[in-house]
């Protein structure tokens, strides 16, 4: 497998799992900063590589009256701020063409949103100008169309390419996540990331926004980590049910330390015939 080489961060090829965490988005510099500090803190305690991350813009919202950030410019302002402050890498979505070239100058990672991730233009596009490109696959797509995505990607000759799956789905306002769905991708030789979080989601099941379970995103990650993955993404806040965004699939930070630490030692011994 392609190993993508991130600073002193290594993701794939049988390196431990990377773990990308922050908030849905940012709400504002202070809260953003604070919780980015303390994902750093607790991933250096357990030796687990880290990259931050958080939206400045949600142009995917339920609802037209939900809140989507603090926009380009001010939200990447904060991030720049926390990526030299705190010397992590940073992670955030583009959606629209005319973000690119300012996100490329802050963001280590850009990430396609998953209902974007069949748009060639869009793909090439970011391809052309990111460090490193994560795919978030699609609700839509099967993994083994994956490498139409792919291909697209490469014909920049960007081959820095992370896969993200973050479920499937499953009638109405329901997704599942479906565990073959990761070594299927990993045999396509680029690393890949289970998103447990947006795996628990319930897309507009909150008629106005989505809803989730967040109690389930515990026992999916244990699932994926088993399964051999490269990266878990999750989205965290310091009090979902107060989160602007995404507060229902969200973690509670102070879950993670006795999650993070299960995950590892789950890592550890699935990925010794690997290295």
């Amino acid at each position: 497998m392609r190993q993508i080489v991130l600073g002193d961060i290594v993701i794939g090829g049988g390196a431990p799992f990377v773990m990308v965490a922050g908030p849905c988005v940012i709400e504002d510099g202070v809260k953003t900063e604070k919780i980015a500090r303390y994902l750093k803190d607790l991933a250096g305690e357990l030796d687990i590589p880290f990259i931050f991350k958080a939206s400045y813009d949600k142009a995917n919202r339920t609802s037209i009256n939900s809140f989507r950030g603090p926009g380009l410019k001010e939200g990447l302002g904060i991030l720049k701020g926390i990526r030299e402050g705190l010397g992590v890498p940073i992670l955030s979505d583009v959606h629209r063409f005319e973000e690119i070239e300012e996100a490329s100058k802050v963001l280590d990672i850009m990430q396609i949103p998953a209902f974007l991730c069949r748009q060639t233009d869009f793909l090439i596009a970011v391809a052309r100008t990111a460090r490193i490109v994560n795919v978030k696959k699609g609700q839509f797509i099967a993994p083994w169309d994956v490498p139409n995505i792919l291909e697209k990607i490469i014909s920049t000759g960007n081959n820095k390419i992370l896969i993200t799956e973050r479920g499937v789905n499953f009638g109405y306002n329901n997704l599942i996540a479906d565990m073959r769905s990761l070594p299927i991708l990993r045999k396509l030789g680029y690393p890949v990331i289970f998103d447990a979080t947006h795996s628990v989601q319930l897309p507009g099941g909150a008629g106005g926004s989505s809803g989730g379970d967040r109690e389930m995103a515990q026992y999916l990650s244990r699932a994926a980590v088993a399964t051999g993955i490269d990266g878990l993404f999750l989205e965290v806040h310091p009090d979902p049910e107060c989160a602007l965004c995404d507060g229902p699939n969200s973690l509670y930070l102070d879950s993670l330390p006795g999650l993070l630490g299960t995950l590892k030692k789950i890592d550890g011994l699935v990925k010794i015939g690997e290295r």
